[in-house]
């Protein structure tokens, strides 16, 4: 069965790859490439998607970097600035010049994301339909009424959420939001994170009964583990992420393992 992460981050304190101003304090310990490489090697992955960590802000050089190393193991997702009416421009340079795969958002549930539901997100949605790359979604379950009605608006456009939205297992409103999401036919899932939104130990299991509602609802084609290495280490272990899905849920059949763990990200990357 083939494993593919489509969700990891990596950073390296080299001055190839300098910290922007807006971050005055980088994290001191690198996790690099090759650090995630030993692990994916070591765990059975055979390919995973880099996606741009905010320590970098806009620069996705670091990722893009790694991509262009390693082409057979890694693929990149990086950032714009959502609030810069350049940002459509400046993704079409991170595609087209430097083969970024896909662009990432992360709207605050709050008034510190009202930009997504501004005037400035059309554009951004409108370049990745044109230019053929994912747009992953990193946001709360308060934001995802935002999203459906750029959805609309973009019917071609793949869209992921990550981490199911972060919506609580114990709060059906806020599950039914993001099952709500599966009207959109290229909506995906990311069913990640059971580690930070449990009250429980490993495995986890009172997010078990919202992964299945994800997955009844969405299909296994349409959704998609993740490890989100190395932001996991403060509640799991890597491999934790990858055997709470394989060996723990085991309302997903076999068949749809096989979707769940690689097909679905093979769908949308690594073509």
């Amino acid at each position: 069965m083939r494993i593919i992460d489509p969700h990891t981050h990596v950073w390296k304190n080299d001055p190839a790859f300098p910290w922007p101003k807006e971050n005055p304090n980088p994290p001191e310990e690198d996790r690099s490439a090759e650090m995630l490489l030993a692990l994916m090697d070591r765990h059975g992955v055979e390919k995973t998607v880099l996606v741009q960590v905010i320590h970098y802000r806009w620069d996705n050089s670091y990722a893009v970097h790694a991509a262009k190393t390693y082409p057979d193991r890694f693929v990149a997702v990086g950032r714009v600035n959502p609030e810069d009416p350049a940002a459509p421009d400046h993704l079409s340079h991170w595609v087209e010049e430097h083969g970024l795969q896909g662009v990432r958002l992360s709207p605050a549930e709050g008034p510190a994301g009202d930009w997504f539901a501004g005037p400035l997100m059309p554009p951004i949605f409108e370049r990745a339909s044109e230019l053929r790359v994912p747009l992953l979604i990193l946001t709360r379950p308060g934001r995802l009424a935002d999203l459906a009605n750029l959805l609309d608006r973009y019917p071609d456009l793949d869209l992921v959420v990550d981490h199911m939205a972060d919506a609580h297992p114990d709060q059906p409103d806020e599950i039914q939001e993001l099952l709500d999401l599966a009207r959109y036919p290229r909506v995906y899932v990311k069913i990640s994170h059971t580690w930070s939104i449990s009250q429980r130990g490993y495995p986890w299991m009172d997010t078990h009964a919202m992964v299945k509602e994800v997955y009844q609802t969405y299909g296994a084609d349409r959704i998609m583990w993740g490890t989100d290495w190395p932001v996991c280490l403060s509640n799991a272990e890597y491999g934790q992420t990858i055997s709470v899905v394989r060996d723990e849920m085991t309302f997903i059949s076999t068949e749809d393992m096989e979707w769940v763990l690689g097909k679905t990200v093979l769908r949308l990357w690594f073509k």
